[in-house]
């Protein structure tokens, strides 16, 4: 004899092949939220995102006498609903415009503390996590069917439920010398004046050169038998660096280089540790900050490989006047990335739009920096991979925008590393060119 069906199941079951968007809203979304915890004056449909349009649902728990559903404020998790017929596999054009419908909700002003954000036709989900400004999966885009929708949902209240504070964010080029350094550990100091709880990371532990620009002492094999050691935790491998002057008073933490993981070769690393060992150890951080910033190394070896599985996001320098540097970009995005986001189970990391970290641009100068880029997308377009929204993400087919954030004048902000201080203490250029790059990349209109 059947077991009866689930609500779930029975919902799914109620929608006819090909079912409108109207009929999946009407004969799924509330069992949907219902299994996610939310009862029905915690959800508000066809809310106004007020700048990213209307989503069709949003949902937060009542908090005291804040009721959502009367209050309409602060809405913690976006649902985007089609109908089955809008084909949702990932990579789809349905898909596609799918998610970039979702994210502009995400980012309308009403939703400034929205966490979450779903897509579903309930043929197919996916699940969104937002920190900030900053949007990426938090699930693949999953198959729904009778077998599988209780677990899938399951699993995402769980997610819902318990986010990390911490976004976790790899600075990463395949080339070398295109300031990645420089820009961890400024953008660690501006965060840090900014009011966040900063972890950062030196996992380039052949170069070290973030840990001798703050002029902390170098891990003398800790951080490798954390990484090798199930019963070793890698907190115990933070230090903290302090500034002080007559104004300021500040502090970020930092686990250093480990001069003995620079002794292995690559193959002897990938034999000792596991590609998940970093993102695994660093579970209690992902609680205790609010980023977590990794220095990785070059190149597309085993520890380069660690840092990018361990994050969220990969920030990318580039130099406009360095061909490799944006080749070396597309072929991060095109191709590495989504090496590790096929081992992933939560489809991450995504790339951030690259960014030019040098010398200021004439326009004679930009003009090359953008035939180059034209080239580099038309060879991408070729093996049928749009490169346009990593290196010009304000482009729409009505604004042909070429715009590429720029922080200028990097060697004076590289020669600060003389002081073992951050340049953003020290110069007050370097302080807004950082402090502009973290309202680009990861801050939502927060007033500093």
């Amino acid at each position: 004899m059947n077991a009866p069906a689930t609500t779930l199941q029975a919902a799914l079951q109620s929608l006819p092949q090909g079912a409108s968007e109207a009929i999946v809203s009407a004969n799924f979304s509330t069992q949907f939220l219902q299994a996610l915890g939310f009862e029905s004056d915690e959800v508000v449909p066809h809310y106004d995102t007020n700048g990213g349009g209307i989503v069709d649902r949003a949902a937060r728990k009542t908090i005291a006498n804040d009721i959502f559903l009367h209050t309409k404020s602060n809405p913690y998790l976006l649902l985007e609903l089609k109908g089955k017929n809008i084909n949702l596999t990932e990579g789809t054009p349905g898909y596609l415009k799918t998610v970039a419908q979702l994210k502009r909700h995400l980012l309308g002003s009403n939703c400034k503390s929205a966490e979450w954000g779903i897509i579903s036709n309930s043929s197919h989900i996916q699940l969104f996590r937002k920190h900030g400004k900053v949007i990426f999966p938090a699930t693949h885009c999953l198959a729904l069917d009778l077998n599988n929708v209780d677990r899938v949902v399951a699993e995402i209240r769980k997610k819902i439920a318990a986010p990390s504070r911490a976004l976790t964010v790899t600075i990463y080029n395949n080339k070398g010398g295109v300031g990645k350094t420089t820009t961890t550990v400024n953008l660690a100091g501006i965060l840090t004046f900014l009011g966040k709880k900063v972890l950062v990371i030196d996992f380039d532990f052949n170069q070290q050169d973030l840990t001798s620009a703050l002029g902390i002492p170098v891990s003398d094999g800790l951080v490798k038998k954390a990484l090798t050691d199930k019963n070793v935790d890698l907190k115990s491998a933070v230090v903290t660096y302090n500034f002080t002057n007559k104004k300021l008073q500040l502090c970020f933490d930092i686990i250093p280089a480990d001069s003995e993981l620079a002794n292995n070769s690559d193959r002897e690393l990938s034999e000792l540790m596991r590609l998940y060992a970093l993102y695994d150890k660093l579970e209690f951080a992902r609680q205790d900050y609010d980023y977590i910033l990794i220095d990785s190394s070059p190149n597309w070896r085993f520890n380069s490989k660690l840092p990018v599985y361990a994050a969220d996001v990969i920030l990318i320098p580039t130099k406009h006047n360095n061909l490799f540097s944006l080749e070396n970009a597309a072929m991060a995005i095109q191709k590495f990335i989504p090496e590790i986001q096929a081992d992933k189970e939560d489809g991450s990391p995504i790339a951030l739009p690259i960014f030019f970290n040098g010398e200021k641009i004439t326009e004679p100068q930009r003009e090359v920096a953008q035939k180059a880029i034209n080239n580099i997308l038309n060879n991408a377009k070729k093996d049928k991979f749009d490169l346009l929204p990593y290196f010009y993400p304000k482009y729409t087919s009505a604004r042909k925008d070429l715009h590429i954030h720029e922080v200028p004048s990097y060697a004076n902000i590289a020669s600060a590393a003389f002081s073992r201080t951050p340049a953003v203490y020290r110069d007050r250029s370097a302080h807004e060119y950082y402090k502009s790059l973290a309202k680009e990349y990861f801050l939502q209109n927060e007033k500093h």
